[in-house]
């Protein structure tokens, strides 16, 4: 699903804004882990999403699940510093091609590690598919 505006009246539609007065978007995500079924996220993440579209894969930076209940309601929620193009390079950002490759390499192993600890707590909370 492409990314949506979280909106906080459903009579109005009015959009909702972070602290920062950013509204937050939610954007749905298939994951699928080694040997299991593929599973669908919403993310939520504030600020700009520019250049994300339906189908497209993508680097999540700084996932974090949180576990919810509201009486007999519970599951996770899941929150992102950013969503960006899986091939984004650092472009225009001053840093030479090969500092820019370094950089989106380490990006990228801090992805996995995240990953590997967000399994590792929906382990522990019971959420795996």
């Amino acid at each position: 699903m492409a990314p949506e505006a979280k909106t906080g009246n459903p009579k109005t539609r009015e959009v909702k804004r972070n602290r920062d007065g950013n509204p937050p978007w939610t954007v749905a995500v298939t994951v699928r882990q080694e040997g299991r079924r593929i599973s669908v996220i919403e993310i939520t993440v504030g600020g700009r999403l520019e250049g994300i579209e339906e189908g497209q894969v993508v680097n999540v930076t700084a996932l974090t699940a949180f576990a919810w209940a509201m009486g007999d309601r519970h599951g996770v929620s899941f929150r992102a510093d950013a969503i960006t193009e899986r091939n984004w390079r650092y472009i225009g950002s001053g840093h030479s091609a090969g500092a820019a490759l370094l950089a989106a390499g380490i990006a990228e192993d801090l992805a996995m590690t995240r990953e590997s600890k967000q399994e590792s707590a929906a382990e522990e909370w019971g959420c795996g598919a």
